[in-house]
């Protein structure tokens, strides 16, 4: 741990050298490929100790007294926090564009527009071209921006440059968090637009050079697992017609999917007044009957699923009681009502 809070009390003098001192003058490739280096380190330390109190109350005292002393060393010298290590390496890089001293060289480094050689495992990728990646980024997102507006541009065409960009992204040998920031921005700025999710499908189901494309959709899958309410109103808002197609096409989705469809029937309470199962105030407005559709479009998407579902369903209909009343167990008026349509079907 000793070793952990001076290499954090290191990186901490790194970014004010970087950002308010002449030093950085002296600078060259690899001085700027280690700064970046620790600057990664210490997010590390955020995502690995953030959910620790013992660890981050220790670091934050760290963090006091390293402040207290860059204070005193620099008078526009601005604290920071713990929070602040989840961003250390857009620190870094805003600290040397503002720092006048920064030299030419380390500058044209950092815009080169060459396509960066590909890293060697356990090698640190270095910072070569890192603005004309984010420049990048930000023309992709301004691109997608017109999520909230159609513009005239297809869902397909606009997924199928999603699906490009982060291809480019995750093929640079880098972190996969720059293709989550990418994802994250486009989201900030498509929130509550239905025509996003349209996207993101169209993104999921490109045709063109599917096996190239197969790390950038996996990867769109891990994304949206991770912002399940986002997952939660991509499925209540798609048409069943393309959930059935993402389904048949993704195990990952038609899992992830089919999760949604059993949090919403948990989530819902018996009317006695009414003699319906309904969603409880704070969940998605979907009804019983939809769900039961939902689960019957599934099926028909993906058969082999229907016995694994169906056991799923009756073993918590018996964990409920095992009772056959109507209104007493979701699970047990679902199967039953899922079995009626597929009788119906296959009649």
């Amino acid at each position: 741990m000793e070793a952990t809070l001076k290499n954090l009390s290191s990186t901490i003098e790194l970014l004010a050298v970087a950002a308010r001192s002449g030093d950085v003058r002296l600078w060259d490739r690899q001085s700027l490929s280690r700064a970046f280096h620790w600057a990664c380190y210490c997010e590390h330390l955020f995502s690995k100790y953030h959910q620790n109190p013992q660890i981050r109350g220790i670091m934050e005292i760290q963090l006091q007294h390293t402040n207290s002393r860059l204070r005193a060393v620099f008078a526009d010298y601005a604290d920071l926090s713990f929070l602040d290590l989840s961003h250390c390496q857009h620190l870094l890089l805003t600290g040397l564009l503002n720092n006048p001293n920064l030299p030419l060289s380390i500058m044209k480094i950092l815009f080169d527009t060459t396509k960066p050689a590909h890293v060697k495992p356990g090698e640190y990728q270095d910072s070569t071209g890192l603005c004309s990646r984010i420049i990048q980024c930000k023309s992709a997102h301004k691109i997608l921006s017109p999520l909230t507006c159609h513009s005239g541009v297809s869902a397909e065409v606009q997924g199928t440059f999603l699906n490009k960009s982060l291809h480019t992204l995750l093929s640079q040998g880098g972190e996969p968090c720059r293709a989550q920031c990418f994802l994250d921005t486009v989201l900030q700025g498509c929130k509550g637009a239905e025509h996003f999710y349209l996207v993101l499908a169209a993104a999921l189901l490109t045709g063109e050079n599917a096996h190239a494309q197969t790390a950038s959709v996996d990867f769109l899958q891990d994304w949206l697992q991770q912002n399940h309410s986002l997952l939660q109103h991509m499925c209540f808002t798609l048409p069943t017609s393309i959930l059935k197609n993402l389904a048949r096409e993704h195990i990952k989705f038609r899992d992830m999917y089919c999760a949604v469809l059993k949090k919403w029937a948990a989530d819902m309470e018996y009317c006695v007044d009414d003699g319906e199962w309904t969603q409880s105030a704070t969940s998605t407005t979907v009804s019983f009957q939809e769900v039961t559709e939902r689960f019957v479009v599934l099926f028909e998407a993906c058969p082999t699923l229907r016995t694994t579902v169906e056991k799923e369903l009756n073993d918590l209909r018996i964990s409920d009681g095992d009772f056959d009343v109507r209104g007493l167990s979701v699970w047990g008026d679902l199967l039953t009502e899922i079995r009626k349509c597929q009788l119906q079907l296959d009649g």
